[in-house]
């Protein structure tokens, strides 16, 4: 018995191409519950590039719950279901990229596609029309609703069909080209200078400081690194735009950059710190004293979360999603994302090819600085990770 998903999804464009969204309602396949109802406001997108992408927020979600989960994506676009499931041809640069993260997102023969008529999925252009109207209006441009649900009830017996098996054989046919970076043409690519924000004063003592906990500032020490961290971008000259958390420690290194670059910054909620629930201002000794049995699970496995908390494989689903938009946003830039140090760690993974649980053995002080690059043939390359030169003698403790 395996645990199974359905996702509608829908995409819309006031314009075609103009302002778009996408709507994507996640349920148990046994029950119908509803489980999560997703949502992304788009400033110049087309109903194609929103359907896909409402398609890729459903999948990564799940995956982010249970990577042996098997998935039915419904949609009224014939052409995403009949790209995805391998029976036409993709030409569009744009789509087929498109195509590869949704294969990536998850075990693709886990995955099935089905077209449904636009009256039944009522749900997904519904919420598409509400997340248009929101942004529209000066709203926000993210919906994320998450509903309360037992894990029996999206448990049922996996199906094996004709169309997975062909969507199975159709991507192994399209694998992305194997490239030795630096050794071939692959297009310009977009760079990410991740850099972790200053030291706050649980960062000198080594505790847990997530998302949801204390919204701590930088202490004298994190100001003057920085500083130092501004000058060293500044000094580069290559950036573009500074992209932060909205945590005040990220938002206030952000700001110290941009006075010094004069970059403009934006604020993504999606590269927050991961939460630590209960744990949240407590250090590693005392968490393990007053949680063995739960701090034994979470080091166990990164699909475990804190009492309260975020798991690290959640957590890596909605920083996909970060860079998904970064890449197709900004295509070609080069630009700071001052984040925190379990976002850094899970971009580095997926930049490399390591398992998420690798995290426990990267070491990355305050103000460093980690170079990415995803290129358009979907490969991706790291330059460099923690770069600390800059900081001399300015380096504090490694903690969060």
């Amino acid at each position: 018995m395996v645990a199974s998903f359905i996702v509608q999804a829908d995409g819309g464009s006031r314009g075609n191409p103009g302002p778009a969204a996408y709507g994507t309602v996640i349920s148990a396949s046994t029950t119908s519950q509803t489980v999560a109802e997703l949502a992304e406001f788009f400033d110049h997108a087309t109903n194609n590039f929103a359907e896909y992408r409402g398609a890729i927020a459903g999948l990564e979600y799940i995956h982010a719950l249970d990577k042996a989960a098997t998935i039915q994506v419904r949609l009224d676009s014939k052409l995403v279901v009949e790209q995805m499931s391998g029976r036409w041809k993709i030409k569009n640069d744009d789509i087929r990229r498109l195509a590869l993260r949704a294969r990536d997102a998850h075990d693709p023969t886990l995955v099935e596609y089905v077209w449904v008529p636009r009256a039944e999925n009522a749900r997904a252009d519904a919420l598409v029309n509400e997340m248009l109207d929101l942004a529209l209006g000066g709203g926000p441009h993210l919906i994320r609703r998450v509903h309360e649900i037992d894990a029996e009830d999206v448990v049922g017996q996996a199906q094996e069909s004709e169309s997975r098996a062909e969507l199975a054989e159709a991507v192994a046919a399209e694998e992305p080209p194997r490239t030795m970076i630096g050794w071939a043409s692959v297009g310009s690519p977009t760079t990410l200078l991740l850099a972790r924000h200053g030291a706050t004063a649980y960062s000198l003592d080594k505790r847990f400081s997530g998302s949801g906990g204390v919204d701590l500032p930088l202490i004298e020490l994190g100001q003057q690194q920085g500083e130092a961290l501004a000058r060293e971008i500044a000094r580069r000259g290559d950036a573009t735009r500074i992209v932060t958390s909205p945590l005040l420690r990220a938002r206030q290194t952000a700001e110290l950059i941009a006075a010094e670059t004069g970059l403009p910054v934006e604020i993504e909620e999606l590269f927050t710190e991961c939460s630590f629930g209960e744990w949240d201002g407590h250090t590693f000794a005392e968490v393990r004293e007053q949680w063995p049995e739960e701090m034994a699970d979470w080091l166990a496995s990164t699909s475990v979360a804190p009492p309260g908390g975020e798991s690290f494989d959640s957590c890596q689903g909605r920083v996909r999603q970060g860079l998904r938009g970064l890449l197709d946003r900004y295509p070609g830039e080069m630009i700071v994302l001052v984040a925190h140090v379990t976002p850094i760690k899970l971009l580095v993974t997926d930049a490399v090819g390591a398992p998420v649980d690798s995290i426990y053995r990267m070491e990355l002080p305050p103000c460093s600085i980690s170079k990415l690059a995803w290129f358009p043939d979907g490969n991706s390359s790291m330059f460099s990770f923690a770069e600390a030169a800059h900081l001399h003698d300015l380096r504090g403790s490694a903690g969060s």
